[in-house]
């Protein structure tokens, strides 16, 4: 499993910058809000941990149609699925999700911090929804293995990935919205919201990886 976490990590790297498009995919959808809204600060300041969070679901998915392609592609896929029995496959599917959120999904949660302060948010705002998307965005990952199994046999796969993905992040997405802002809000919790989005990160930690384990065994037979 290491083997194979550090191979992905150098394919995720040698494929074509997929972290640096979604860094600037992130950067773009930041720098076009105060366009949209206008130049109020405290309003961008009030809204930052949501625009944030929506940056970063919307970065993430652009990159899940590369969890499975390239191992098609070179017929890599294929040893993989009939070289494992169910569990074991689920646990290669968890290790490639990992390989894959480290390589592309946690340099959005360390550029976020730098992008919060094109919001003009608090440092206590700033800190919190870092710390949420580092919990939160795995159980994108998670969801988003699934779909990428589902599509990967597609030519034109990505757009249907993100199609099938969306929904199911939105319960993800509002609690660690709701996290965020119970850092700076004083009346709404913190604790309560990043409890359930760490559980829901644990629990989709098991369920995407066997979703998709059993949608790829499928596509293979």
């Amino acid at each position: 499993m290491l083997a194979l976490f550090l191979r992905d990590i150098r394919l995720n790297i040698r494929a074509g910058g997929g972290a640096l498009t979604g860094v600037i995919f992130f950067l773009a959808v930041i720098a076009t809000i105060p366009f949209g809204v206008g130049p109020d600060l405290k309003l961008l300041a009030r809204i930052g941990p949501a625009i944030l969070w929506i940056g970063a679901l919307l970065s993430c998915l652009l990159g899940l149609d590369r969890l499975f392609q390239a191992d098609r592609e070179d017929g890599s896929l294929d040893l993989l699925v009939l070289g494992n029995d169910r569990h074991m496959l689920a646990l290669t599917v968890l290790t490639k999700c990992l390989a894959h959120w480290a390589g592309s999904v946690l340099p959005l949660v360390i550029a976020a911090p730098l992008l919060g302060l094109f919001m003009n948010m608090e440092p206590a705002a700033i800190g919190a929804t870092a710390l949420t998307l580092l919990v939160g965005t795995p159980a994108i990952t998670f969801i988003g293995a699934a779909g990428a199994a589902v599509a990967v046999a597609l030519p034109r796969g990505g757009l249907l990935i993100s199609v099938l993905v969306l929904p199911l992040t939105i319960p993800v997405l509002i609690f660690g919205v709701s996290a965020s802002y119970g850092a700076t809000a004083n009346p709404a919790p913190f604790l309560q919201p990043f409890l359930i989005l760490a559980a829901l990160t644990l629990f989709l930690a098991v369920l995407g990886p066997v979703s998709a384990a059993l949608a790829l065994r499928h596509g293979t037979d």
